[in-house]
């Protein structure tokens, strides 16, 4: 007999909710915060507030610079953060096919996934030995409209409307994007890698805009897309519901 637990019916511990709240409050943007800005935010009274960050600092999930007067995330949370992306199937299945990639075409090869917002950067292979290399850092948050990555999500995801519908249409037909738009100079190819019906991640070529064509048809893109297919048949989706 399987039982179905809705969410409603979940007991919620609210030392636990009130923890993860504070810890959400950190930010790229404000990576320190005082504890006067963490009590206001988090709606606890100063007293309350001093007791969760002092159980988040035993346990590494915070640290407090004194000088300051600041607290921010501790190195626990790296920890945490490294080892669930060690868990999405998808970074270690890609690891493989983004090396031949480099290899057949040397050009940086950037794998991201949508965190809800836009995509972020979870693994990178370039040319070590080439003399001018473009270096793209893994955690970077790319812009979800402008970028290449950006697009496929949104043209493969439930957020299309942000593109043009010409836009959108040709992306999905030809399974890739093609920008220049967030660097000057550099341009990016990025194609869909699904799992089922799922968008599971975006798969791009890095390089100069003298090295990657702007044309979606071009052979770099057809690379690029044949490569991503082939992690997509990985993951489980059907050779026969590609694209022609």
């Amino acid at each position: 007999m399987t039982s179905h637990l809705r969410s409603s019916d979940a007991p919620v511990n609210q030392s636990v909710e009130r923890a993860v709240r504070l810890l959400g409050l950190f930010s790229a943007e404000e990576p320190e915060l005082t504890l006067a800005e963490l009590t206001t935010r988090l709606g606890t009274s100063k007293a309350t507030t001093h007791r969760y960050t002092l159980a988040l600092r035993r346990v590494g999930l915070l640290r407090f610079d004194r000088g300051a007067g600041v607290f921010s995330l501790g190195p626990r949370v790296v920890e945490l953060a490294a080892t669930a992306l060690a868990g999405l199937r998808i970074i270690k299945l890609a690891g493989p096919t983004m090396e031949q990639l480099v290899g057949e075409l040397n050009e940086t090869v950037v794998l991201s996934i949508w965190d809800g917002e836009s995509p972020v950067v979870v693994r990178v292979e370039d040319n070590t030995n080439r003399l001018v290399r473009i270096i793209v850092r893994t955690g970077a948050r790319l812009p979800r409209t402008t970028s290449a990555q950006g697009k496929i999500f949104l043209a493969f995801g439930t957020e299309g409307s942000e593109l043009e519908p010409s836009e959108r249409t040709s992306i999905r037909e030809h399974r890739v994007a093609v920008n220049s738009q967030v660097v000057e100079g550099i341009r990016a190819i990025a194609a869909p890698i699904l799992q089922g019906e799922e968008l599971a991640a975006s798969m791009a070529l890095v390089g100069t805009i003298a090295s990657l064509p702007e044309e979606p048809v071009s052979t770099l893109a057809r690379r690029l897309r044949a490569a991503a297919e082939r992690l997509s048949t990985e993951l489980g989706f059907l050779a026969e519901e590609r694209s022609a």
